[in-house]
């Protein structure tokens, strides 16, 4: 399976670092975040990546080169102009003939990619949603109600929801949805998806996923051992 990393935004959620340095090149201890995500996927039978870069593009391909220091084969994309999270892709029609991963530039896990894979085959749709469950802390009191009276009252609940990882599989199908030239985001692609009552299937992963993007994971990613020596991430490597 082809992969095709994201790592065209601005990180401006990590300003001023990101003034410097795109996000993908965020140090995670003494190593970029692509790095890791580049190993990550190497460790999963991956070897041929698409980069898409925008923003400080050079600086990503000056240290990804190739990808033969990491016996993988890495190609570029330039964004002429910001063309959002899905939009990438269609600089890559010709390049994407069967069933593909995409996922930000900026997200660690330990999702295991020949189960999602696996999963993706079986449901045969367009596209699968790696997802993971996050809680939000509310700072109000919630109130239920029917017919103008309170039904329940929770003093600043933790909310559960299910969150998008930024990693999906996708059929080549999904790129006739991506028009050229123009921005187009993931939500746009799930509004048409939804629209056109085209099924959207979702993945469960209940370990580990930090979004680098924010600046509270990018902190907890710093006391992670993310290396294939870490025990943690051998045991899914083997799964």
């Amino acid at each position: 399976m082809k992969a095709v990393i994201q790592c065209g935004g601005k990180g401006t959620r990590l300003r001023p670092h990101t003034s410097i340095l795109p996000k993908p090149l965020m140090p995670i201890g003494a190593r970029p975040v692509i790095e890791l995500v580049l190993k990550w996927l190497r460790r999963n039978g991956i070897r041929d990546v698409f980069v898409t870069t925008g923003y400080l593009g050079h600086l990503i391909r000056s240290v990804c080169g190739d990808g033969n220091q990491w016996n993988m084969h890495i190609s570029y994309t330039q964004e002429p102009e910001p063309l959002g999270t899905i939009g990438p892709l269609s600089l890559l029609r010709d390049e994407l003939n069967e069933p593909f991963l995409v996922l930000n530039g900026d997200v660690l896990t330990d999702l295991n990619l020949s189960q999602f894979a696996n999963f993706h085959r079986r449901h045969n749709g367009a596209l699968s949603i790696a997802t993971a469950t996050r809680l939000t802390k509310m700072d109000f009191g919630v109130i239920d109600e029917a017919e103008g009276q309170v039904t329940a009252f929770r003093e600043k609940p933790d909310l559960q929801h299910l969150v998008s990882m930024g990693i999906y599989c996708m059929n080549p199908t999904i790129l006739e949805c991506i028009p050229s030239g123009v921005p187009f985001g993931f939500d746009d692609l799930m509004v048409q998806m939804l629209q056109e009552d085209t099924a959207v299937h979702v993945f469960k992963h209940n370990g580990r996923w930090l979004d680098i993007g924010r600046v509270e994971d990018f902190l907890k990613a710093q006391d992670i051992p993310w290396d294939e020596q870490s025990p943690a991430i051998a045991a899914v490597a083997a799964a």
